[in-house]
């Protein structure tokens, strides 16, 4: 196996950098030479933070040995510091990247008592904060950056990420929320990774003023799949930054769930108009809602991974729904909500309108439970005065409406036409009770995802010799922080954010499309 140079840099609190004596880059050694054993030592002598780098060789050691007890065992899962010391980062050539979600919570939003005293009232306090999470950020050298509830109608603070990010060779963007609102998401590229070949806004224009952010970028630094230098590419990634409105009830899913169908389709609009091919796309952000949500089972029918669950070896199954937790809420209520999700070229399996009307059904499913009816109640209920054993399109469409599908930021007409059309199988304008049970009672959204994933392998396998050669990611590494909250807990002493920062790092890959 070739030798994959790499080097070492130490990073002190204020983002720069400075060489570690007796590491020069002459002297570099090979990674299939390299040891934790041979690096920690430089790294103590040098008071540097042992952990971080233990991670980042567990990294390196998983992705040219391949031995996942290797990657267990010096994986970063304990406190770092940020007040000031000098964190280690071992940087690997040829194309590994790292990608950073955080929702930093606004100071406009963070409460400081029980009486709604908000802690932008108070410089030192926000100020403090944010110097923190800057210097975790720094600590990190993640190439993409993604953060949410950024305080941008806050000038000092804007001047501040501005200034300590782009000192650090980042190329910055920010979006505020529509109409005000005070916070918005900035996406930090880093220069020495990527060149931003475009960037475009996606404005929802809903009653919770989302947005989304999508940056078209590709590698500085060409990328080796083989790790030998033979095949240098210049790979191209689309990569999102969003921040989805929170549930506050049951009717709040059909908004979620559009704004991510605009995601998706502004992803398809753009890559059509531009005439681009196969490439990656990353959807990093806060989703405000857990791997039992529609949202999280609309984007794993179109091919997306969670990179943490994928990392960890966590299933879609409800006994992994649990076993992480990324926010605690104003509710008090923890739960996983921050995601990476990755979408490989050869990835996508069904037509995005197709997993869109099944994402819609299954909510409409979800409520009609949610009222304890069972399927015969259920469908009872949606026939109503019908003296026919048949569901009718206005009675569909009052049953929307009941369900408070149909307000202003609910399904419109064409979708719901579109709905109705799926759910009619047999195209006779009516619903039985057998296409009743079929498009609506018994969709499952689980079994849909597994076994299109098999059938991408099975595909994979028997048809490689007439695939096109593309090229992705797999996921080496994923870390949340604090630890606690990769075993389900939240420590109370925990006070950068309401939200725990996500770390993936991604490694290219060959594959067929």
């Amino acid at each position: 196996m070739s030798s994959v140079p790499i080097r070492l840099i130490a990073h002190s609190h204020n983002g720069q950098e400075s060489p570690i004596p007796g590491w020069h880059h002459a002297a570099q050694p090979a990674i299939s030479e390299l040891r934790p054993t041979q690096v920690l030592p430089q790294m103590r002598k040098h008071k540097l933070h042992k952990i971080t780098g233990e991670r980042y060789i567990a990294s390196i050691s998983t992705m040219i040995n391949g031995r996942e007890e290797d990657a267990k065992f010096y994986r970063r899962k304990r406190k770092r510091s940020w007040r000031g010391r000098r964190v280690c980062c071992v940087v690997p050539e040829h194309g590994v990247i790292s990608c950073t979600t955080f929702n930093i919570l606004a100071p406009i939003y963070k409460r400081l008592d029980h009486e709604n005293t908000r802690e932008s009232d108070y410089r030192a306090y926000w100020l403090s904060r944010n110097q923190r999470i800057l210097d975790q950020l720094l600590a990190d050298c993640s190439s993409i950056i993604c953060l949410q509830e950024v305080w941008l109608g806050n000038e000092e603070l804007v001047n501040l990420y501005e200034k300590r990010l782009g000192d650090a060779n980042y190329d910055i963007f920010k979006l505020a929320r529509t109409n005000n609102r005070g916070d918005g998401l900035l996406t930090a590229v880093s220069k020495g990774n990527f060149k931003v070949i475009n960037y475009k806004e996606l404005l929802f224009n809903d009653f919770g003023d989302r947005v989304a952010q999508l940056l078209h970028v590709e590698s500085i630094i060409p990328f080796s799949p083989t790790g030998n230098g033979d095949e240098n590419i210049q790979q191209e990634i689309l990569i999102v930054n969003t921040h989805l409105l929170f549930p506050h009830d049951r009717t709040f899913c059909i908004v979620r769930l559009k704004q991510v169908y605009k995601i998706l389709q502004y992803i398809e609009a753009y890559q059509k108009e531009n005439k681009l091919g196969p490439m990656p796309v990353i959807l990093s952000g806060d989703w405000n809602g857990s791997k039992r949500g529609q949202v999280y089972k609309f984007l794993r029918s179109q091919g997306f991974v969670s990179s943490y669950d994928q990392a960890h070896h966590y299933t879609d199954n409800d006994a992994d729904c649990h076993k992480w937790v990324s926010h605690r809420n104003h509710r008090g209520n923890i739960c996983g909500v921050d995601f990476i999700w990755l979408l490989n070229p050869n990835m996508q399996k069904k037509p995005l309108k197709t997993s869109w009307n099944q994402a819609v059904l299954a909510i409409i499913k979800n409520l009609l439970r949610a009222a304890s009816l069972s399927e015969y109640n259920a469908y009872e209920l949606l026939k109503a005065d019908n003296s026919c054993d048949y569901i009718t399109y206005s009675r569909f469409c009052q049953a929307l409406y009941q369900l408070n599908l149909l307000h202003p930021n609910g399904l419109e007409s064409e979708e719901i036409d579109e709905l109705w059309a799926h759910a009619d199988l047999d195209r006779n304008g009516v619903l039985d009770f057998q296409e009743f049970m079929t498009s609506i009672w018994n969709t499952e959204w689980r079994n849909q995802c597994e076994k299109a994933c098999e059938t991408e392998i099975i595909l994979d396998q028997d048809l490689l010799s007439n695939k096109e050669v593309v090229y992705g990611f797999t996921v080496k590494d994923a870390v949340l922080f604090p630890p606690e909250v990769e075993t389900g807990i939240w420590p109370d002493d925990y006070n950068l954010s309401d939200h725990a920062p996500l770390t993936v790092t991604f490694s290219p890959v060959k594959i067929f499309s």
